[in-house]
């Protein structure tokens, strides 16, 4: 599918933040462990999150969504059962790494599944430490499809992340959950803490300390976990998009309600703050053990920054919506140690440097970055132009947003993956005054 923007629009007035992905996936897991009866209310029903609820009953869950799109989880008479068919994860890389964590800890043989996309990603940083764990796991050179065999895994597991990720991270956690064991991980620097915040909403035996810079994780699965009610709060990943929309279209005034103001995930405020964007955080309270606000996006002059080190993996979601903000901002916005993005659902820093190219937008390639040479003005296209989103969700959403400052439509290539993280992209922004065509 592809999608136009169209141009003389804007993104102003008021919406609710839609549910964040990585939490409601985070959830399922959680709640399907705990084998009690609970509901979930503002579950992002996308196309990962709903993969994962599909895997999870597929393995003897009972998961269903209500009528009022609460996600009702029930108390199962009986344990996991091995799956009879391959556990297919969709687009999901972070259904099928953490849920690969989960079912090693469970001892269960289970044959793991995705789409094309999802099969050229790279699954070795998940394997290999649930390998030396004790797991049985075979894979085609780290890729899908992977099979888990039987297995138990040992005690008093110790880990040390040679890269910061959250993904890695909740998989260890969810392996020593599943099997009742004692884990520990040590992360060079803090990434997303939602796990942990979950764990420990539950009732978790869970420590976080912080020791010669280094985040250490240390979780006792054999403690027990309480089960209630979960309420998911709004994505700022998704949000994201939103406000820089705002800010590069001089849209009057937008608000964004029930924003998940995890620190772990805020740096996106922070760099659009330093870039000059002005942002009110207002009704600041705590969801299910999650901080949540209201962002109020006034209209701001945006120039360039430098961005490297210990923010990156703060906002390596948001790097391309960040790039459409610098193409439009005073100056060099230069961002380094984010090679990371090469092993995304796409190559995002060869898909950002094709889509600015295409829009006319002076930048420069590194192995680990990019450098834009931004500019305060809409831009100029002689001609309405043609981006490739490279079937990824994050690229094409943010080349739509940057058509509110073009004089011509931009078009959108393979944009359905969008509705795998964002599944009323369209109304939410046509409710803001943006209309993309079909």
């Amino acid at each position: 599918m592809n999608l136009t923007s169209t141009i003389h629009s804007s993104l102003e007035g008021m919406i609710t933040c839609p549910g964040d992905k990585s939490i409601s996936q985070r959830v399922l897991m959680l709640g399907a462990l705990m084998n009690s009866d609970m509901q979930i209310k503002g579950f992002l029903r996308g196309e990962d999150p709903l993969s994962t609820m599909r895997a999870l009953n597929q393995m003897g869950a009972e998961i269903e969504i209500l009528d009022d799109a609460l996600i009702q989880i029930k108390k199962k008479s009986e344990s996991f059962h091995e799956p009879s068919s391959p556990l297919d994860l969709g687009n999901s890389g972070t259904g099928l790494r953490l849920m690969l964590g989960m079912v090693a800890g469970l001892g269960m043989k289970a044959t793991f599944c995705g789409d094309s996309s999802l099969s050229s990603r790279p699954m070795r940083r998940v394997i290999d430490p649930l390998v030396d764990m004790g797991a049985n796991i075979h894979s085609e050179q780290g890729m899908l499809p992977i099979s888990l065999h039987a297995s138990t895994l040992s005690d008093h597991f110790i880990y040390e992340l040679p890269v910061a990720s959250a993904q890695v991270k909740s998989c260890i956690l969810l392996a020593g959950l599943a099997s009742k064991r004692q884990v520990t991980i040590i992360e060079p620097v803090q990434t997303r803490d939602h796990t942990e915040r979950m764990l420990q909403n539950f009732g978790a035996q869970i420590l976080v300390e912080s020791e010669d810079g280094k985040n250490i994780i240390s979780l006792d699965g054999r403690g027990p976990l309480k089960a209630k009610d979960y309420h998911v709060v709004g994505d700022i990943s998704s949000a994201a998009f939103l406000i820089v929309g705002c800010l590069i279209s001089n849209s009057e005034q937008l608000t964004i309600c029930d924003v998940g103001m995890n620190p772990s995930r805020i740096g996106i405020l922070s760099v659009l703050k330093e870039m000059g964007a002005q942002i009110e955080i207002t009704n600041s309270s705590i969801e299910s053990g999650e901080p949540i606000a209201d962002l109020l996006v006034l209209p701001s002059k945006l120039k360039g920054v430098h961005l490297k080190g210990p923010i990156i993996p703060n906002i390596i979601d948001e790097i391309p919506i960040l790039a459409i903000a610098a193409a439009f901002a005073d100056g060099e916005t230069w961002i380094q140690d984010a090679a990371e993005l090469r092993v995304k659902e796409s190559d995002r820093l060869s898909a950002i440097s094709q889509g600015l190219s295409q829009l006319g937008v002076t930048h420069e390639n590194f192995d680990d970055g990019i450098k834009i040479h931004g500019s305060p003005v809409p831009l100029h296209l002689e001609h309405p132009i043609e981006i490739d989103s490279f079937h990824d969700h994050r690229i094409a959403m943010s080349f739509l947003m940057a058509g509110l400052n073009c004089n011509q439509p931009v078009t959108v290539t393979q944009c359905d993956n969008i509705f795998t993280s964002f599944p009323n992209f369209l109304e939410v922004t046509s409710s803001l005054g943006f209309n993309i065509e079909k």
